[in-house]
């Protein structure tokens, strides 16, 4: 038998058996952080250890911690909510510039050769968080994809996600 070891792995199926009922990362991580225009937080390494790479007034940025590739970010609304239709106005507006700006800047950093870009609503579109929409943005490159996710369910990560963190936020904090 063959054994990949991911120890990493372990953080997220402890956080899960830890959930509580209303437990929310789209709102409890941006909450720890003020606006990206107001004064930077007194919390040292939050935001690595968060994976917060912006806070707006209306949405915010947040590298995914289980990526299906590298650069992996989701765009949410600082609202919890389930529903696209309850977003105002001004949100709206932020959350669609959020993603273009995201886009330019994952092209800068990371050079994909393609994005993917969607919003999974519900659980039986696959939403993980179901209860707060979000956007995913997905960097892709040409053989990023091979057979380990087919045959054993793994994805094969390149980089670490404190050093792709490390090459998107200087970009976010210049917003």
């Amino acid at each position: 038998m063959k054994r990949l070891w991911a120890p990493w792995r372990l953080q997220y199926i402890e956080n899960s058996a830890d959930k509580k009922d209303g437990d929310c990362p789209l709102c409890s991580i941006p909450a720890s952080e003020p606006p990206a225009d107001k004064s930077p937080a007194t919390i040292p390494d939050a935001p690595a250890s968060t994976l917060l790479l912006y806070k707006g007034h209306f949405v915010s940025v947040i590298m995914n911690r289980y990526p299906y590739s590298n650069g992996h970010l989701m765009v949410s609304p600082l609202a919890h909510t389930a529903n696209l239709d309850s977003l105002s106005a001004e949100s709206s507006a932020e959350l669609f510039a959020m993603i273009k700006t995201s886009v330019n800047i994952l092209k800068k950093s990371l050079n994909p050769e393609g994005l993917n870009i969607g919003m999974n609503l519900g659980k039986a579109a696959g939403a993980g968080i179901d209860e707060h929409m979000h956007t995913h943005i997905v960097p892709r490159w040409s053989g990023d994809s091979n057979f380990m996710p087919v045959i054993s369910e793994v994805r094969v990560m390149p980089e670490h996600l404190q050093t792709t963190y490390s090459k998107l936020k200087p970009l976010f904090e210049l917003l």
